[in-house]
């Protein structure tokens, strides 16, 4: 009897727990997307249609991306993406028109696995007793001036 009491106590306390809702960033309307013609466009008429990009290539600065994100967020546990849409206006480098239109979904995603290690860097590392026996004899009062109240 105690433990139903307890389960049906903490089923009611989990499902009392409504999840965060976060959404960031913007996505246009399909019909305003769909108005953006490729060979046609240029960038100044793909601002004024979708507005300005949520992010540039970083290469080459040819592809512009509007991104939007949602998230759910349930009491302490990590965030679940619940809707991520990305579209991406590639332009021609020659002659700056729009070369292509592409449409992208969570499902499109992929996770990308970091590497761990750390880039080493030039110079020699000091452990603590090369540290300590290296500060021997630096502190001298030679060349210092003599201040009030010391001889």
């Amino acid at each position: 009897m105690k433990s139903t009491i307890v389960a049906a106590i903490a089923v009611l306390a989990l499902g009392a727990c409504s999840p965060i809702v976060a959404q960031h960033g913007f996505i246009p309307d399909n019909e305003l997307v769909d108005r953006v013609k490729v060979g046609t466009h240029t960038r100044s008429q793909v601002t004024e249609i979708l507005g300005a990009p949520s992010s540039v290539a970083s290469f080459n600065g040819e592809t512009w991306y509007y991104i939007t994100r949602r998230t759910e967020t349930v009491a302490f546990l990590k965030p679940k993406v619940t809707d991520q849409r990305v579209v991406a206006v590639s332009f021609d480098a020659n002659n700056g028109l729009v070369a292509e239109v592409r449409r992208f979904s969570v499902e499109d995603g992929r996770d990308v696995a970091f590497v761990e290690r750390e880039t080493p860097t030039r110079g020699k590392e000091l452990g603590f007793v090369e540290q300590l026996i290296g500060n021997v004899g630096r502190f001298s009062d030679e060349g210092r001036t003599p201040t009030r109240g010391r001889r």
